[in-house]
């Protein structure tokens, strides 16, 4: 029998763990905050991978293995699979998740810091804010893949771009 953990348990989780690394373990140090997030993400993906992988034999090539990451893995954690995968044919991925669901239901104060400030200017500030607690929760799924990917023997760096919430884009660049 497959053990599951509830998807709310799972958001909370990660909500508490973005929040207590940025804003209290590591408040003035957002780059080692991040570092410790995707580190337990890297942990995570590479677990994970070890144990939906456990039947299968080893990937031949660099494709095999994303197309996995894309369907297969990607599924059991998010029940869906990845929307488009992208690739320059030089070891550069884009993994497009039109609707990411960690993103999907995240909300920013209107009125956090924006004490003081015109209308305009806050509302840059706002924007600010949202795209920087947006970025700090996709250091945890980007460590996810990479931990994945290397247990897979694929070194690589993953980035995270979010130009439309909720879409995500994962870009995975092989190390050679």
């Amino acid at each position: 029998m497959a053990r599951e953990v509830s998807e709310s348990c799972v958001e909370s989780l990660l909500i508490e763990m973005v929040s207590s690394y940025s804003d209290r373990f590591y408040a003035n140090k957002p780059e080692l905050a991040a570092r410790r997030i995707e580190a337990i993400g890297y942990q995570v993906g590479h677990q994970l991978s070890e144990r939906y992988t456990m039947e299968r034999p080893r990937f031949s090539d660099h494709l095999e293995a994303i197309k996995f990451i894309c369907k297969d893995f990607w599924s059991e954690i998010f029940k869906k699979q990845i929307d488009n995968l992208k690739t320059n044919h030089r070891g550069t991925f884009v993994l497009q998740d039109n609707r990411f669901r960690w993103l999907a239901h995240m909300s920013i104060d209107p009125s956090a810091d924006g004490s003081g400030l015109s209308e305009e200017g806050s509302g840059a500030l706002v924007d600010n804010k949202a795209a920087q607690a947006a970025s700090m929760h996709l250091y945890f799924p980007c460590g996810i893949i990479r931990g994945a990917l290397t247990n897979l023997g694929i070194p690589c760096a993953v980035s995270a771009d979010i130009s439309n919430l909720p879409a995500c884009s994962f870009v995975v660049r092989i190390k050679v």
